[in-house]
C-alpha cells in the first residue's frame, strides 16, 4: 500500500512563513494574535510533519537550513492558493466600497497581487486606489479620506491606535549601472542625490547617513514623483535612496557608501469603524508583507 502523502497545517504553515518574514517567531506572534508559546509549538509541529528540522540557531537568530528553504517556497505557495479560495468562496456575500491610498513605490506590487486579485473575487465591492505622498495619506487618514493606507513609517512618528505595522525592510543607495561611484569617494566631489521634494523620510535618511560618514553631497534633483526619480537615474544624474520595491531592473545597488539603516511599513485604518471590505482587504495587504509575495 503506498503512503499516504502528508497534509500540512496551514497555520503551522503561516507561522513558520510569518516569523521567516518578520526576522523573528515572537513577531509573528504578535502579528498572527497569538502567544509566542504557540507559535513555536506550531513551528515544532510542521517540523514533525516534514520529518526533518525547518530552522536552525546561528547565534541568537534562527535561520533556515536547506529543508527549510524548500518549505518555505511551498508555504507561501499552500497560504496563496488557500487565501485565494477563502477570498473567493466569500466573494458573494461581501459588497460595500472601500478607498484605499498607497505610496508610489508599492503601486507596481500592490495594484496586480492584491488590488486586481480582490476586485476579481469580490466584484461587488466598489475598489478605488489613489497614489500619493506620505504626508498627504496620513493627512488622509486623519479626515476619513481613506479607509486604509500603506504608508512608509517614520521611527519617531508613533502610529495611530488603528494602524498596523508591516514590517521593515532595508534603505538602498541606488544609481544607474555605469555611475562611477569611486570618482566622488575619491576626489571629494559632491554626490549627486535625486530626491523628492522636501519634506521626505528618505531624502533625510540619505543626508543624515552621509553626513554623519562625512561624505559630501549636493542636490541635483528633485521631483514629485518616483517616476521622475527613476527617469532621473536613468539618466545619469546622479543617486537616490529608496527600497527595493519597484527598482527598475537597468539600476544598480551601490555597496560602497554608510549603510542607510531600515524602514517602517505601515497599513494605517480610518478612525470610522471599517466595514467588511476593509477587514478583507486588510488581511490580503497584512499577508501579502509577511509573506513577501
Amino acid at each position: 500500500m503506498a503512503k499516504r502523502p502528508v497534509t500540512f497545517d496551514a497555520e503551522a504553515l503561516r507561522s513558520f512563513v510569518t516569523g521567516i518574514e518578520l526576522g523573528s517567531f515572537v513577531l509573528a506572534a504578535d502579528r498572527l494574535g497569538r502567544s509566542t508559546s504557540a507559535v513555536s509549538a506550531q513551528l515544532k509541529k510542521l517540523e514533525q510533519q516534514a520529518g526533518t528540522e525547518l530552522v536552525q540557531k546561528a547565534g541568537r537568530h534562527l535561520i533556515l537550513t536547506a529543508q527549510g528553504e524548500v518549505m518555505l517556497s511551498y508555504a507561501r505557495r499552500i497560504l496563496s492558493l488557500n487565501d485565494e479560495a477563502s477570498a473567493a468562496l466569500s466573494a458573494s456575500t461581501l459588497s460595500g466600497s472601500i478607498h484605499l491610498g498607497m505610496q508610489e513605490d508599492f503601486g507596481e506590487a500592490l495594484l496586480p497581487s492584491i488590488l486586481g486579485t480582490f476586485t476579481r473575487a469580490h466584484p461587488q465591492v466598489q475598489l478605488s486606489a489613489s497614489i500619493t505622498r506620505n504626508q498627504q495619506l496620513l493627512d488622509g487618514i486623519r479626515h476619513n479620506e481613506f479607509d486604509l493606507a500603506v504608508c512608509w513609517q517614520a521611527d519617531d512618528v508613533p502610529l495611530f491606535p488603528t494602524s498596523r505595522a508591516l514590517g521593515r525592510i532595508p534603505l538602498r543607495w541606488i544609481g544607474p549601472k555605469n555611475f562611477s561611484l569611486a570618482h566622488y569617494l575619491e576626489t571629494g566631489e559632491p554626490l549627486p542625490l535625486l530626491v523628492f521634494e522636501a519634506p521626505c523620510l528618505m531624502r533625510s535618511a540619505a543626508t543624515a547617513a552621509l553626513d554623519k560618514a562625512g561624505i559630501p553631497w549636493r542636490i541635483a534633483f528633485t521631483s514629485r514623483s518616483l517616476g521622475g526619480i527613476w527617469a532621473a537615474l536613468s539618466a545619469g544624474l546622479g543617486i537616490t535612496l529608496r527600497t527595493d520595491f519597484g527598482r527598475p531592473a537597468a539600476l544598480k545597488v551601490l555597496e560602497d557608501l554608510p549603510a542607510p539603516g531600515e524602514i517602517g511599513i505601515t497599513l494605517h485604518q480610518s478612525q470610522m469603524q471599517p466595514g467588511e471590505p476593509a477587514r478583507y482587504l486588510t488581511d490580503a495587504i497584512t499577508g501579502f508583507f509577511a509573506t513577501g509575495q
